[in-house]
């Protein structure tokens, strides 16, 4: 019955219409040059990083040398100037997971506070934040450095970790979750409950946007690890740079000196890697669908008692 209703209102041809034969090779043809195109960077830097220096420019790129140089360029990686990789990773962290952090928090609240409550001048600071979207950040980085230079906070690790503590995409981004995932009249049932504003935000709001706060929380940590023109305009030390700082620095050492750093630049490009990853993986747990709807059966009527309870 329902094949006859279909085929009546769309026509009977509709569901037999002839394929391209060249529909499916043309599709799995431009996957292959897609992934081909996504991994060979990634490939090349594997296999430079277990080549000398003489074989890193004199052999192919995309494959391996005759020797394997990777317990050596790690070697020379660790005990470059004491160790100072390893304290340019912890800056790195330090950086991305203290700053990825407090702007996921910040821009939970702050979407939160533009997508439930209504107040004077909420359109004109709405549309400031959709505006500021046009600024690039590079023009903002000699405002900032003088604004922290009256400050006396150049060359400290809030010059660098301040700025990461607001992202307007990231207040959007919230905002725009929040309309279609934390339904009013949850927020409502709290309320004739007896709950307080930071109480159903902390025990309510928040259980519901796992996803949003994951998705923030990744972007910026993926930002701030990259991040290099902040950096290098604000750090002088070279104990408080971070890691894509450090590397760029060994770049510089090979024009000023006799010295190579290439293989062990790349070695510390690898290791680069490594938290990235580590965050992507454990923050998939987080991306579920679903969350507001069972948070909003879970408070019916029917179950108030227990979602208070529970919640409250």
């Amino acid at each position: 019955m329902s094949n006859a209703i279909m085929q009546s209102k769309y026509g009977a041809g509709a569901s037999n219409k002839p394929k391209s034969k060249w529909s499916r090779p043309g599709i799995l043809i431009a996957l292959a040059v897609l992934t081909f195109y996504s991994i060979a960077p990634l490939w090349w830097l594997v296999v430079s990083v277990t080549k000398s220096r003489v074989e890193l420019y004199n052999t192919n790129g995309l494959w391996f040398g005759k020797e394997n140089h990777l317990v050596e360029n790690f070697q020379q990686l660790f005990t470059y100037e004491n160790g100072i990789f390893f304290k340019w990773m912890l800056n790195s962290i330090l950086y991305a997971g203290v700053g990825s952090l407090v702007c996921m928090v910040i821009s939970i609240m702050a979407g939160y506070s533009l997508s439930k409550f209504e107040f004077r001048g909420k359109a004109v600071e709405m549309g400031l934040v959709m505006s500021s979207f046009l600024v690039p950040t590079a023009l903002l980085t000699l405002p900032m450095y003088l604004l922290f230079s009256g400050l006396h906070l150049t060359d400290t690790v809030w010059a660098v970790l301040i700025p990461s503590f607001v992202n307007a995409f990231d207040v959007y981004l919230a905002k725009e979750y929040i309309d279609g995932s934390v339904p009013d009249e949850l927020l409502e049932a709290a309320r004739v409950d007896g709950a307080g504003e930071f109480h159903i935000f902390r025990k309510i709001v928040m259980p519901l946007l796992p996803t949003p706060a994951a998705t923030i929380f990744i972007l910026t940590f993926v930002l701030q690890w990259n991040n290099f023109y902040l950096p290098i305009t604000m750090l002088r030390g070279s104990d408080k740079w971070t890691l894509s700082l450090g590397l760029y620095s060994f770049m510089q050492t090979k024009q000023s000196s006799l010295f190579d750093p290439t293989t062990i630049a790349l070695a510390g490009a690898v290791l680069s890697i490594i938290p990235l990853a580590v965050v992507m993986i454990a923050m998939q747990r987080f991306w579920k669908s679903g969350v507001a709807l069972g948070g909003v059966k879970g408070c019916s009527p029917p179950h108030r008692p227990v979602c208070r309870r529970k919640c409250l």
